[in-house]
């Protein structure tokens, strides 16, 4: 199947940054459009606004391909929307093909099938007066072996459909909404298929061992094989230290790098695939001729892995129509281990074909994810040269962008809700360690650590976003703290928060401060397993309430009897009577699991692909927390004293 003159809406409608006076909305097309965006409230009037207005342009428009237009729609109110009650909106479109014939508007639920629920006639979402209930999750790799959790985030909204007090007012993804350094076989050479069909330009690379983007889709030995081709700098003699340090090359440390994204155009395809099933109509999974007999059989295995995943796809499309999304980057997002130590940043940046890499996983995630979290935050130039880049890819504003995008600093952002929602960037402002340069990176920096101290001032409660949890498992910090020791932090991901000291002290002294909040709800992913905890100052009589809630993966998990091993050995080394708290940095605060109520053998840590949800009182304390999986089933973490394990 090809594009022809009809409009294809490729990707999305994804509902973003949502409020009384503001509604934000991502797509993606096939055409260039004009759009039309109609609101109403119950029995009110509707009202229209044409998006694409010179007068008012609500619409912002980047040409990628000849066939694949990202829109990000941004609509102030000059009068509130209500709170707590059903807001219908329903998008109409006019392509270029439409405006020649004559044609009139097309309705979204013309172009696409299934984007609304059960006895719905338009698309609807909810401005909550309070964030009462949050969905979150992280890490969705499509091939992993196990179901979709943003599937059943569908299931609980198609069951909650008539029950406002029961809807979310949020769906936070906390990382990895794609693994740009891990995809399969079967999904690369989708990708490529449908790169073709969108008409992509050529991006050449500078000192690579392939001169441009297209020889990555003209041969077999491009695929299950791109560590060969992935860089591997020489400066001066850092690359050996730093080669000693890493799994098996330099820079991108991934053991899964088989199928690392290189070009932009991957991955900006690769968006288009993992979030709405339009885009696969026009690609397949169906295995080439030149596979090597020995690859065969993983290859089928992953492409019926990924057939499943493709099956969800139209709930996933429905259910971020519907609920505000609210996004933020981790490693696998641009690379794993992506900016860990300093050497490694050293090494990454100081290679031109490197830099492109890392840059356009960042442009991909600033054109699908960062745009829509804070519209505001970026300059109207960024978007300028943005569009600039896609006439002269691989070329001197490629270059600028990404050297722009690299020195950004307001990849954080807050959502203006109660309790407010402050989300934080680890991955971009870290702390250095300058006198050894191969130790693990701060998550956060000075600066950035005293302006989010600033950010927390005066407010009463907050929900805080990390990527990575704040308060870890103490045996696999302290296996990362081993490592790091012997030289070798990218070979177990020795990133958490207590890995540098200085990051670790300011951060856990936030939590002391008398002006922060006194109700924490600190929301994490990252590691493959989910667990939560009631973290308080020891030998304070007014200590604030910390909740520490982590819901990973989404579609991940991690080794089972490891995972199993390592449960057990934590509650045992650490147990309250051990010694081996005061060798912690968290010696001063009480950090207390809470036990999955289903769990067996005493199980703290659940690894269980799903999505959390939490649910606060009106002060912002937690009074459900829960992962939800598959055939409506939640696990639950009991909050009540009875089944709260005492054990730290």
């Amino acid at each position: 199947m090809d594009f022809s003159n009809d409009l294809v809406i490729l990707s999305g409608p994804i509902l973003r940054k949502v409020s009384c006076r503001q509604m934000t909305i991502w797509l993606a097309t096939s055409q260039p459009v004009d759009i039309q965006l109609e609101l109403k409230v119950g029995e009110q009037a509707v009202q229209s606004y044409l998006l694409t207005d010179p007068t008012k342009p609500y619409c912002q428009t980047i040409s990628a391909a000849e066939h694949c237009y990202f829109q990000l729609i941004n609509v102030p109110f000059e009068q509130d929307l209500p709170q707590d009650t059903w807001v219908q909106y329903q998008l109409y479109f006019k392509s270029n093909a439409s405006r020649a014939d004559n044609k009139t508007w097309q309705a979204l639920d013309e172009l696409v099938e299934g984007i609304y629920y059960p006895n719905q006639d338009t698309l609807g979402f909810v401005i909550k007066s309070r964030l009462d209930k949050i969905l979150h999750g992280s890490c969705r790799k499509p091939h992993h072996d196990c179901p979709d959790g943003l599937t059943f985030a569908d299931d609980y909204l198609k069951n909650h459909i008539e029950e406002l007090d029961n809807w979310p007012a949020v769906l936070m993804l906390s990382g990895d909404q794609i693994y740009a350094d891990d995809v399969s076989m079967p999904t690369l050479i989708a990708i490529h298929r449908l790169i073709k069909k969108l008409n992509w330009k050529n991006e050449p690379f500078i000192q690579a061992n392939l001169a441009d983007s297209s020889q990555l889709q003209q041969s077999s030995e491009y695929y299950n094989h791109r560590e060969l081709v992935l860089p591997q700098d020489k400066v001066g003699g850092q690359v050996k230290k730093l080669l000693f340090n890493s799994v098996k090359k330099p820079i991108f440390t991934s053991d899964n790098a088989h199928n690392h994204l290189i070009s932009l155009d991957e991955v900006l395809t690769m968006y288009l695939l993992v979030w709405s099933p339009e885009a696969w109509h026009y690609t397949s999974l169906t295995m080439p001729d030149n596979i090597l007999a020995q690859e065969q059989p993983s290859y089928l295995e992953q492409q019926k892995r990924v057939e499943a995943f493709k099956s969800g796809l139209h709930q996933i499309r429905r259910m971020m129509a519907h609920l505000p999304c609210a996004m933020i980057f981790d490693d696998h997002d641009v690379t794993d281990d992506w900016n860990l130590t300093a050497s490694w940043e050293k090494v990454a940046y100081q290679n031109d074909f490197s830099r492109r890499i890392l840059g356009n996983a960042l442009i991909g995630y600033f054109i699908c994810q960062g745009w829509g979290n804070a519209p505001e935050n970026f300059p109207d130039e960024f978007i300028t040269l943005t569009q600039k880049i896609f006439n002269r890819l691989g070329k001197d504003e490629h270059e600028l962008l990404i050297k722009k995008l690299l020195k950004f600093d307001s990849w954080n952002y807050a959502w203006p809700t109660q309790p407010k929602l402050l989300v934080l960037d680890t991955r971009t402002q870290r702390w250095q360690s300058i006198s050894k340069p191969d130790k693990p990176s701060g998550l956060m920096d000075w600066e950035a650590l005293t302006e989010l101290q600033q950010s927390l001032l005066e407010h009463e409660a907050v929900v805080l976003v990390s990527p990575a949890p704040i308060f870890g498992v103490k045996l696999i910090e302290a296996v990362q703290q081993v490592f790091t020791w012997f030289g070798k932090p990218l070979m177990v991901d020795a990133e958490n928060w207590m890995a540098h000291k200085g990051a670790a002290y300011y951060l856990l002294n936030l939590f002391r401060h008398p002006k922060t909040p006194q109700r924490f709800v600190i929301l994490s992913g990252d590691v493959h397993y989910s667990f939560a905890s009631k973290v308080s100052l020891k030998g304070r009589k007014n200590s604030p309430s910390v909740w520490q809630i982590t819901s990973s993966g989404l579609k991940n998990t991690f080794p089972e009897n490891l995972l199993n091993w390592l449960d057990r050995l934590n509650r045992w080394l650490y147990a309250p009577w051990s010694p081996l708290n005061w060798f912690t940095k968290r010696k001063h605060m009480r950090v207390d699991p809470i036990k999955p109520n289903l769990a067996s053998k005493g199980e703290r840590l659940l690894n269980h692909a799903g999505i959390g949800l939490v649910e606060l009182d009106k002060t912002g304390e937690p009074i459900k927390i829960a992962q939800l999986i598959e055939n409506g089933q939640a696990i639950e973490f009991p909050l009540n004293k009875s089944t709260q394990d005492k054990s730290k």
